[in-house]
């Protein structure tokens, strides 16, 4: 699922914001050259971090037919890589620097059943999918899994859509989801498209492959925001370059290297397609694998990783206090 999109970029105006949920703004974005947004499609843009220019990707969760109205909803996190922050400060009138949309998260019409899963803000790259399917009379299930209902966008929308086709799990309420009794209905012939955060992605992987189901039938897509400990600052190390490099927390190993001035291979920048992988020599710490790319056993062995999304933590929990009273993690690496 690696980007193979053209990138057409061109300036969009903020037409409109509202927060939508907790911690959720809502972006109403015109574009200067519109083009249509199939189900799945994203954008990427440009954010300001300390001065520095880094692009970020967005699912579209709805637009206009002619493509003249772009919709996307940002969850303003304040441990990922800085650039909710960013977008949440914007308002009605601001103008972005965006691509057209981008597709790597197709929507196939014709299968026989489908099952839709969102986590919290995974949501957004999944909406658009439930209108089609239902617009098209398939048969489809819509998984909706979040921590509070305050923190679920498009919650009420969603419910009034699709009624009896949207299963809400929430956790504080006690129904939690339980992926291997979602996979446990899976029948021959199912596709199921999700989106949300890596543990529980991790988990329906895990799980499909257990079942062995069929791998083509499962399709996803991750922009490498979350992981399993909170994000650090560490160091990475390349000596083939004489390299000693300070990532910090809002900054990707690869966005630090190229600012240093490394030159590295890449393409998704979402921990899909496996091209930014660097190779680890020595490590001090542990990788926190951000990305989609690598199998259980791959991640065990902490040989390589996808320097566009993983990163490095000091010890078991990566707690950010913990991080404060240690020496950063340090990671040594040959590059790509």
């Amino acid at each position: 699922m690696a980007a193979t999109n053209i990138e057409v970029w061109q300036e969009a105006t903020v037409n409109r914001t509202e927060v939508i949920a907790d911690g959720i703004l809502r972006i109403e974005l015109e574009p200067a050259q519109p083009k249509r947004a199939d189900p799945g499609s994203h954008i990427d843009l440009m954010v300001r971090l300390e001065g520095i220019e880094a692009k970020r990707s967005y699912s579209i969760v709805d637009s206009s037919a002619d493509g003249k109205q772009l919709v996307i909803s940002v969850l303003r996190a304040p441990l990922s890589r800085g650039g909710s922050e960013f977008m949440h400060q914007l308002a009605a009138g601001d103008r972005l620097k965006i691509t057209q949309p981008l597709q790597n998260f197709p929507l196939r019409v014709g299968a026989p059943r489908y099952i839709l899963l969102a986590g919290g803000v995974g949501i957004t790259a999944i909406a658009k999918m439930a209108s089609v399917l239902k617009r098209i009379k398939a048969d489809y299930t819509l998984v909706f899994a979040g921590r509070t209902r305050t923190a679920m966008a498009y919650l009420a929308q969603l419910q009034a859509e699709h009624g009896s086709r949207l299963e809400v799990h929430v956790d504080d309420e006690g129904s939690s989801l339980n992926v291997q009794k979602l996979l446990a209905r899976v029948q021959d012939g199912t596709e199921l498209y999700m989106c949300g955060p890596i543990r529980l992605m991790d988990a329906v992987r895990r799980g499909w492959g257990e079942r062995e189901l069929d791998p083509s039938a499962l399709r996803y897509e991750t922009f490498g925001n979350s992981g399993w400990h909170d994000p650090e600052e560490f160091i990475v190390r390349v000596p083939q370059l004489d390299l000693e490099v300070r990532v910090p927390q809002g900054r990707s190993m690869l966005e630090a290297l190229q600012d240093a001035g490394a030159e590295m291979m890449y393409d998704c920048r979402k921990g899909e397609c496996g091209l930014c992988e660097v190779r680890i020599t020595e490590l001090t710490g542990r990788i926190d694998h951000r990305d989609v790319f690598y199998s259980e056993r791959q991640k065990r062995q902490a040989s390589k990783m996808n320097c566009c999304v993983s990163r490095a933590v000091t010890s078991e929990t990566g707690a950010q206090q913990d991080a404060r009273r240690s020496s950063p993690a340090v990671v040594t690496i040959e590059p790509n």
